[in-house]
């Protein structure tokens, strides 16, 4: 697949300043099967000076300027194929030795990894100038740079590898996509159309039309039963394999989504995270790929733009539609809802026990946060919908209820599901206003919510408070990953060892 195939990928923009994730230079960039933009120009470079060629020299032979060769050479810019074929003529080699992974020597590979390093946000912060290894500099002067990068980074990862980052990272990533509905239209484009390349057409997108899309980049999709328990998915970059759990699993939704978001880590040219916000950023974004493949753009809009105009929108009729989780439409819809349709929205996931575990809203309504600004792990309301689904005996169908707070009223419409840890709900609302294009809206289920004022639903009953304040002792259950420090690996909470352990025996079958 080439550059003229696919158009350029996501990570080809820049973050704006300030996005989690963002580094002030910018980051390396990756062609769309994956290469290193920065390796490729190196192999130009060690081919046109083993040619004792200068840059006027091949920009002369190919009719491109000097700058732009320069920027290619540094990594900056990706050459247009025509461009690529005309410097491997000029340099009499072939493409495909141009665009080999690997870096031409020794020296070319210290000169990369110093060069990435000193673009990276750990290092651009401290605002030291960057060193630029001429010709004279000794590979051992390289290697010593290089290492104290490498421990730089490790101290790095140390100091923010705990629950508080994580938190801190999670909360800007959800204002930052607040900021923008939760709409990435870039990623909507470049999802919608490696869809259609599959042959997708409308409904359900199915499980040879990822697998066509996984080949049209060089992989192969295969299930294993021994994947590694800190793993979703492993990718073997060198073999070109993506391996996911059994396909025996029921229904099979999930595998869908969880191959489409190994390969949105190759189309959206991710490099390895720098940092827990980078990684966070990343796994936002794949799912968002997977969700833009799995619920097309253009079909999806279809789709809901027919049920708004009947005054039927519904949550349920948007999952079976296309085939996924109700979680996934739900999220979906709100990618949606406010770009496309004009409808702010909020959406809830909610645990058994009523912790918020996951929180999206641009329509108004407050969540309960602790002192840092996050959500994750605050109780909900007893009186909001996401809470009154779980107690309802009937959870065939979703459960509707107007709910006034002190910022208004909202209309809500809540699925329950379950999972390996527990009940939980999927919630989305609209404000008042914007209820009568849902289905459900008619329903007679009102309560009223005064949270965060502690009388409306955490204050205990008058008289039992009397009764067992002084008589009762509970023992509280600690949730250990409150307290627990992210695991340590290249990819935060995975362990390095059993992966590559996972990788060399699946190699040699």
């Amino acid at each position: 697949m080439t550059p003229d195939d696919v158009g350029p990928t996501v990570q080809d923009r820049p973050l704006p300043p300030g996005a989690p994730g963002a580094d002030p230079a910018a980051p390396t960039r990756r062609r769309p099967d994956g290469s290193d933009l920065l390796t490729l120009g190196r192999r130009i470079r060690h081919f046109r000076t083993s040619r004792g060629l200068t840059l006027d020299q091949l920009a002369q032979a190919t009719g491109a300027a000097p700058s732009q060769l320069s920027l290619v050479e540094n990594g900056h810019r990706e050459p247009r194929l025509s461009l690529l074929q005309e410097i491997a003529a000029a340099l009499h080699v072939e493409v495909t030795e141009l665009l080999a992974a690997e870096p031409p020597s020794r020296r070319a590979a210290l000169e990369i990894a110093l060069d990435r390093a000193q673009r990276s946000h750990l290092y651009s912060g401290l605002g030291l100038p960057a060193v630029r290894p001429g010709r004279g500099m000794p590979v051992e002067a390289l290697e010593a740079l290089v290492g104290l990068h490498a421990e730089l980074a490790r101290r790095e990862s140390e100091s923010i590898a705990t629950p508080e980052e994580a938190r801190r990272a999670n909360t800007e990533l959800r204002l930052w996509m607040q900021e923008r509905d939760n709409h990435l239209p870039e990623i909507e484009r470049v999802g919608e159309e490696l869809a259609r390349k599959a042959g997708y057409t409308v409904g359900a997108l199915t499980h040879r039309a990822v697998a066509r899309m996984a080949e049209q980049l060089g992989f192969q999709i295969l299930h294993v039963d021994d994947l590694p328990h800190s793993t979703r998915t492993v990718t073997d970059l060198a073999s070109g394999r993506i391996y996911l759990p059994p396909a025996s699993i029921p229904g099979g939704h999930g595998l869908r989504s969880l191959a489409l978001q190994a390969i949105g880590h190759r189309v959206l040219g991710h490099d390895r995270p720098v940092s827990y916000a980078d990684f966070l950023r990343q796994r936002m974004e794949i799912n968002y790929f997977a969700a833009s493949c799995l619920m097309p753009r253009t079909a999806a809009l279809e789709f809901l733009g027919a049920a708004k105009r009947a005054k039927d929108l519904a949550i349920e009729d948007f999952r079976d539609a296309f085939g996924v989780t109700h979680e996934a439409a739900a999220h979906r819809f709100t990618n949606l809802a406010t770009s496309e349709l004009g409808l702010p929205v909020h959406f809830l996931r909610v645990g058994h026990d009523g912790a918020l575990t996951r929180g999206y809203e641009n329509d108004g309504i407050t969540f309960p946060t602790d002192p840092t600004g996050a959500i994750e792990g605050q109780p909900v309301c007893r009186r909001w919908a996401a809470r009154g689904s779980l107690v309802r005996r009937d959870r065939t169908t979703e459960y509707h209820q107007y709910t006034d707070t002190p910022q208004g009223t909202y209309w809500c419409t809540s699925q329950t599901g379950a999972s390996e840890s527990g009940e939980f709900s999927i919630t989305v609302g609209v404000p008042f206003a914007h209820a009568s294009w849902f289905r459900g809206r008619d329903t007679a289920l009102r309560t009223q919510s005064r949270c965060p004022d502690p009388s409306c639903c955490r204050r205990p009953d008058a008289e039992l408070s009397r009764r067992w304040r002084s008589a009762s002792w509970p023992s509280a259950k600690l949730h250990a990953q409150v307290l627990a420090p992210l695991p340590q690996g290249t990819f935060p909470g995975v362990d390095d060892a059993e992966v590559y352990a996972f990788l060399e025996r699946h190699a040699a079958r």
